[in-house]
């Protein structure tokens, strides 16, 4: 009986601690750029952002440091933070410095750059 409230624990605590960023589809991504209402973090390190990125996005490798600098007034405001596909984690480092920061609508591309690039859509270089 332990083990199996154990189990349930760590499964509840899993789902609870997945969810913590919520996903945004490349569609809604893509309109939000347009609207002008995100600021996007790209986590993939300098050379992949050099070589191509979802168009108006932040390279976290450059910017961590001065990401308050970097992120709009505006607490509230649609902040996005990618890495390199679903399997992916490393956008969580972007994700929590704005979380810290006090930004209260941050989501995650979970398609990342692979998915935004396989969708077909433009990049930024």
């Amino acid at each position: 009986m332990k083990k199996l409230i154990a189990l349930a624990f760590a499964l509840v605590a899993s789902v609870g601690f997945a969810a913590e960023f919520p996903d945004i589809s490349i569609a809604d991504l893509k309109q939000a750029i347009a609207d002008k209402k995100v600021t996007v973090i790209d986590v993939n390190g300098a050379a992949s952002y050099k070589a191509g990125h979802v168009p108006g996005a932040i390279d976290f490798a450059s910017n961590g440091d001065k990401l308050a600098s970097v992120l709009p007034a505006d607490k509230n405001a649609l902040v996005v933070a990618y890495c390199g596909g679903p399997a992916c984690s490393a956008y969580k480092a972007a994700a929590n410095a704005a979380n810290k920061l006090g930004y209260t609508n941050v989501k995650h591309l979970s398609a990342g750059i692979s998915g935004w690039k396989a969708a077909k859509e433009s990049l930024e270089k």
